[in-house]
């Protein structure tokens, strides 16, 4: 007998092409009078902030910009973003971006809502009241933040990556347009399209994975894989960036009940420790740790392999599971996804902070979702691998 699972998602996901165009009928719906968009500032050189205010403003709905946010977010960009809310009385957040502008929002409406400062929420279960009404539209195909309960927030004092899971961050509405993604450069497109694989994948194999979220686990993958080397090779392929920013919207549905597993607590000390974009880093990632995890559940990667559209007929989960690894590592060299060396990542420096990093790692509490256990030297021997993929 299944043990009793919860299963969230936004109450309201909009989805197509144009489908931002409709972001003030949203906000009106809600009953909502001022907004905070939460985005930054590539997003306003790029023009795609101007289709958001006209949907806003054809719906008379007032709205401020804060768009600070750069890289990945911070506890500065909370603050920030909280007293932007608070001295133009807004009563509502839209974050435009990708996962930092919304992670960001995520964490203003925690202190719009609760007391004290953003670090007392790090972990699980610790927000206590719902935030202020929030609304995300992503601009990449990638973290999935749009419909996660998960926010993800750097302590640069301490150079930690807080992870906050409630579902009171849950957005109320989540609006993805493929036709703002269309800017998105190949690397980019590449690397936040592997990430997303990466949650798929994850939320699969955990140990907390669970029927409801086995459905979009394997479609998202299906999506994804089947479509990322079209919109990484034609920017303007909206057919395949539409699959692929459906495939990374059901993966975050995915992992947000599932959780992720060893590649994501991997991830997040090279984020902290060498200033890497998380997506960045879970591509890097995935790979070796695939091919490390096989064994621990060899029957859901071999269903895996089946979602990727391999023919594993006539072989075993054993044979069929490496296939799938094959598949998975396939892919991430004919989208050109970087290994760590490439993305700047000083070697000395790696092996001189491996040891912190695979303790804050297991800290974090994913790798202990995966399906074969790593040791703290596996750990370490993976960082290594993933160094320098070829």
């Amino acid at each position: 007998m299944l043990p009793a699972r919860e299963f969230c998602i936004p109450p309201v996901v909009v989805t197509g092409a144009g489908s931002s165009g409709r972001v003030g009928e949203h906000c009106l719906r809600l009953g909502l009078k001022k907004g905070l968009v939460v985005t930054d500032k590539v997003m306003v050189g790029l023009g795609i902030l101007d289709g958001i205010r006209k949907a806003l403003e054809q719906d008379n709905v007032s709205y401020a910009v804060y768009d600070g946010v750069a890289a990945e977010p911070t506890i500065d960009f909370v603050r920030e973003g909280l007293q932007a809310y608070r001295e133009n009385g807004c009563d509502f957040l839209l974050a435009v971006g990708g996962g930092s502008p919304i992670d960001t929002a995520k964490a203003i409406g925690v202190m719009v809502s609760n007391p004290g400062s953003i670090e007392e929420y790090r972990g699980a279960g610790k927000v206590r009241k719902k935030g202020v009404p929030l609304l995300a539209i992503p601009t990449t195909a990638g973290t999935g933040s749009e419909v996660t309960r998960f926010t993800v927030i750097t302590d640069t004092r301490t150079n930690v990556k807080m992870l906050i899971a409630s579902p009171y961050i849950i957005p109320d509405v989540a609006i993805v347009d493929p036709l703002l993604t269309l800017s998105c450069p190949p690397g980019l497109t590449a690397t936040v399209a592997i990430d997303a694989l990466t949650h798929a994948i994850e939320a699969y194999v955990s140990v907390k994975a669970q029927p409801l979220s086995d459905i979009f686990c394997l479609s998202a993958i299906g999506l994804i894989s089947g479509s990322l080397r079209q919109a990484w090779a034609d920017a303007q392929n909206v057919e395949a960036r539409e699959k692929t920013m459906l495939g990374a919207l059901q993966a975050g549905i995915a992992f947000s009940n599932s959780s992720v597993a060893l590649v994501h607590g991997m991830s997040r000390p090279i984020g902290a420790y060498f200033h890497v974009a998380h997506g960045a880093s879970n591509a890097a990632l995935l790979g070796v740790v695939t091919d490390f995890s096989l064994a621990g559940n060899p029957g859901r990667y071999a269903r895996i392999a089946a979602a990727m559209g391999e023919d594993i007929s006539g072989l075993s989960d054993e044979e069929a599971a490496r296939r799938g690894a094959e598949a998975v590592n396939k892919l991430i060299r004919d989208v050109e996804v970087p290994s760590l060396r490439e993305l700047g990542v000083d070697q000395a420096r790696l092996e001189e902070l491996a040891p912190r990093m695979t303790e804050d790692a297991i800290a974090s509490g994913s790798p202990a979702n995966n399906p074969r256990q790593a040791t703290k030297q596996e750990i370490i021997e993976l960082y290594r691998k993933a160094y320098d993929v070829k």
